[in-house]
């Protein structure tokens, strides 16, 4: 491509919405333009970025055995009211109505219109396993969209979809996926983890997040430096401590704290760690009779250390919490405590709660919490003595940098990632509700069992600039980079040498197969060069007079700090062998 036959537009400054760096930069490089709020057009350039995360993609999926084919952006909501979803999914699913008043939607996701396609078309074993994958366009009405395609309304996705007949088969099938998304972001070049996941509502335990190692991203990915041990912050288990519990040591006391309502001003005001503070907090879960009809609530505590916080997935597997819970009203908490917030603990209940007690808590002796009175903690707490063993013991927190690794190999840290990609077992969720069925060597009926694996096309390239960017622009990696080389004349057109040899150069470089841009608009070389460097273009060769004199030419790779001379006569040679590595 010469590049004033192609589309390129630069700005200097980014827009003032433009949050995180890869936002910035892509609307900088001109690889996107806003239309509407979380609405992006792909220009050219971004275009050609997406486009080769999309080739690498389905020549994997391909290789896997996964079959494409492609389902409608707007779907008939028969389908979702089948699965229930249509009126559990919040506003995040677009719903419209055609001229004739029948509802449909906006895609996010198509478990429906994929599982009827195989209830309709797969009727035996001997068709299974099947995987039928598509690169669709998906709208998801986000209450605030940010960050550009990181956290779009509009956006492209890779959604793939297993059927098996039982769920050895589809384990098999989720094994095949998860080497496949493997080999696809190690073909990206980029740094990620591969992170075991809560599956959520749908259950199961094989379940994988890949995430893309970035400081701006928005999920924290647990690990062992020490072994292969890695989990999303939902999924990672926070040890029970190692140990008994010591011996109480002081006397239970009602201590005033006054106008010290949380465990950290707690610990500042009595001088002591917040480690030995225990929080308390209050939910509840509503009790209905069998027609449906509220008849009441149950309050639950919890009890936490006061520098740990709760990981609501994991509350959500506590018996008797699994079935949903919500936070407690003022008035149940009243009705319970006799207190405010602020000052509330297990001793002196006007009525009994359900307490459930974080391992970490169940270790501690001497502990801090509040006396269900304004102003007053109790100290010296502990189990046993003064209050009962809980009846629930369970993990309730998110773990912390330093805790031990689930998997006896070291301690955890913790850093930031970006999830591009998704992998799990679905199991009969779907098939139940669709009634999807084949039949079985004995001629009976059997529920699908499916998987799903997804990869957000549109928000890798964002991804992968917020790991890979200077104060100067974009880094792409070679996979990803709309021109893997650009050649940059200069004077090209007043020096009929530059223009020779830069055409020259241009022509040997197509025949090796690179994807090469040759700068031919006539622009300064400070000017050109700055486009090339915010767009991140990985490698570039710069031709003048000066260096054809010499017999040389310039290579400079976007991460190198200084340009490098190749002779002349080689520069093409040297160039392929640079894209081979």
């Amino acid at each position: 491509m010469k590049a004033s036959r192609f589309f390129v537009s630069t700005l200097k400054e980014a827009p003032a919405d433009a949050e995180v760096a890869s936002h910035r930069l892509m609307m900088r490089a001109g690889m996107i333009k806003k239309l509407g709020t979380g609405i992006y057009t792909y220009m050219p350039m971004g275009l050609r970025v997406i486009r080769k995360v999309e080739a690498i993609v389905r020549e994997e999926m391909n290789r896997a055995g996964a079959v494409e084919l492609t389902m409608p952006v707007v779907q008939p909501a028969e389908f979702w009211q089948e699965t229930g979803r249509f009126d559990k999914m919040g506003p995040e699913l677009l719903r419209i109505k055609d001229r004739h008043d029948r509802d449909f939607v906006v895609q996010p996701t198509s478990e429906e219109v994929v599982t009827d396609i195989a209830r309709q078309e797969i009727r035996s074993y001997k068709q299974l396993p099947k995987n039928f994958y598509q690169i669709q366009t998906k709208f998801r009405d986000e209450r605030r969209p940010r960050f550009g395609l990181m956290r779009g309304r509009e956006f492209i996705m890779k959604d793939a979809y297993s059927f098996d007949r039982d769920l050895g088969a589809a384990k098999a099938s989720y094994q095949v996926m998860a080497d496949a998304y493997r080999r696809i972001f190690d073909r990206f070049g980029l740094r990620y983890r591969a992170v075991a996941a809560d599956s959520g509502a749908i259950g199961g335990d094989l379940s994988e997040e890949f995430q893309v190692i970035a400081a701006t991203g928005e999920d924290a990915i647990v690990y062992c430096p020490g072994s292969d041990y890695a989990a999303n912050m939902e999924k990672a288990e926070a040890l029970a401590p190692a140990g008994p519990r010591p011996a109480a040591a002081k006397a239970l006391e009602k201590t005033p704290t006054p106008g010290k309502s949380t465990c950290a001003d707690v610990a500042e005001l009595l001088g002591v760690p917040l480690s030995t503070t225990v929080k308390s907090l209050v939910l509840a879960t509503d009790i209905v009779d069998e027609a449906g009809n509220p008849k009441g609530s149950q309050v639950w505590l919890l009890l936490l250390r006061g520098d740990h916080d709760m990981n609501e997935i994991k509350v959500g597997k506590v018996p008797g919490l699994d079935k949903g819970f919500r936070f407690a009203t003022l008035a149940e908490i009243d009705d319970h405590f006799g207190c405010k917030p602020g000052y509330l603990g297990p001793l002196s209940l006007k009525k009994p709660v359900r307490l459930v007690a974080d391992r970490e808590v169940m270790v501690m002796a001497d502990w801090i919490t509040g006396a269900n009175e304004i102003d007053f903690h109790m100290t010296g707490v502990n189990w046993g003595r003064d209050l009962p063993e809980p009846e629930l013991v369970a993990d309730l927190r998110n773990v912390v940098a330093g805790d031990a690794s689930p998997d006896g190999k070291g301690v955890l840290a913790i850093e930031r990632g970006i999830e591009v990609g998704h992998v799990f077992v679905l199991g009969t969720k779907y098939s139940k509700d669709m009634n999807a069925t084949y039949l079985d060597e004995a001629g009976k009926p059997q529920f699908l069992e499916m998987g799903c694996y997804g990869i957000g096309i549109t928000r890798l390239p964002a991804a992968a600039i917020e790991q890979n960017h200077d104060e100067r622009g974009i880094i792409w990696p070679d996979a990803l980079a709309p021109f893997t080389v650009v050649v940059c004349p200069i004077g090209m057109d007043r020096s009929p040498e530059v223009k020779v040899a830069a055409e020259a150069l241009y022509e040997q470089l197509l025949a090796a197969g690179a994807d090469v841009l040759l700068d031919d608009r006539g622009e300064r070389p400070g000017a050109m060069f700055a486009d090339w460097e915010l767009i991140g273009v990985p490698h570039r060769v710069v031709i003048s007079d000066r260096g054809l004199k010499e017999g040389q030419l310039e290579y400079q790779h976007r991460r190198d700090t200084a340009a490098t001379k190749v002779p002349a006569a080689g520069i093409a040679e040297f160039i392929v062998g640079k894209l081979a590595k």
